[in-house]
């Protein structure tokens, strides 16, 4: 199996920061069961430290790596990403990694 771990910094002139990450969980989430070999995906906006320094993360488990692959180019994931995440992240920062070795 395969972890996909993002963490992003939003625009700091976005007007609702809160309203943005609510929509991005959704949609991301929205995601499970429509997408071949997506097994989990979590997108976590609260509940974060004043030490951290992202304003949120996904974390996504895929069957192997070509899941994950398929996930970055299918339809439903770009249309996510294109319309709600993309416009509002400033920074993005990614890991994958393989998971049960």
């Amino acid at each position: 199996m395969v972890k996909h771990i993002i963490l992003w910094k939003l625009k700091e002139d976005l007007a609702d920061k809160d309203s943005v990450k609510a929509e991005i969980k959704k949609g991301l989430e929205g995601l499970q069961g429509k997408i071949p070999g997506l097994k989990e995906i979590h997108v976590i906006t609260d509940g974060r430290l004043d030490s951290s320094n992202a304003d949120l993360m996904l974390d996504s488990t895929f069957e192997d790596e070509s899941a994950l692959k398929g996930y970055s180019v299918h339809p439903d994931h770009v249309a996510v990403a294109d319309s709600v995440v993309r416009p509002n992240a400033e920074t993005r920062i990614c890991m994958d990694y393989v998971i049960g070795v």
